[in-house]
């Protein structure tokens, strides 16, 4: 654990703090005027982040996912019975996702040429911004992580 220190324009204090606790885990920053009150004095008590586990492989994320036409009818069934559609329900972009990911990584394997690698990557960027993540990786291999966590708990 170590101690950071920052002087700056009062007006930069929000994004600095919201760039030390992106690169470093945290604890809320506390705010001090200087000496001439015209800058800021930002006190930071910080910690490495831990090493992120390695990514999944697409096997071990996938390993106890339904067929892909089950998936394909669970989806469009959830998609058409509520407003799960409007992003605000986890699940059905996880597995949304996750089977657009599913598809592409078939369609790669038979050297299809598509668009499903796009679709994957815009389904897994919206679960992204759902989440909230700022975790800076391919937006497949997030999902991949997210759904071999959420499969190991149902």
């Amino acid at each position: 654990m170590f101690e950071i220190r920052v002087i700056c324009d009062p007006a930069d204090t929000d994004r600095v703090s919201h760039a030390l606790a992106a690169a470093f885990d945290t604890d809320p920053a506390r705010q001090y005027p200087t000496r001439d009150g015209k800058r800021a004095r930002l006190y930071v008590t910080a910690d490495h982040r831990p090493e992120p586990e390695p990514w999944p492989t697409p096997e071990q994320a996938y390993t106890l996912a339904p067929s892909i036409v089950s998936e394909i009818g669970w989806t469009a069934r959830t998609a058409a019975d509520g407003p799960f559609y409007d992003g605000l329900n986890r699940e059905f972009w996880l597995r949304k996702a996750a089977l657009l990911d599913r598809i592409a990584l078939s369609d790669e394997a038979d050297s299809a040429a598509n668009d499903a690698a796009d679709l994957a990557t815009r389904a897994a960027q919206r679960l992204m911004e759902l989440d909230g993540t700022a975790v800076i990786c391919a937006p497949r291999y997030y999902v991949r992580q997210q759904y071999a966590a959420w499969a190991k708990n149902q």
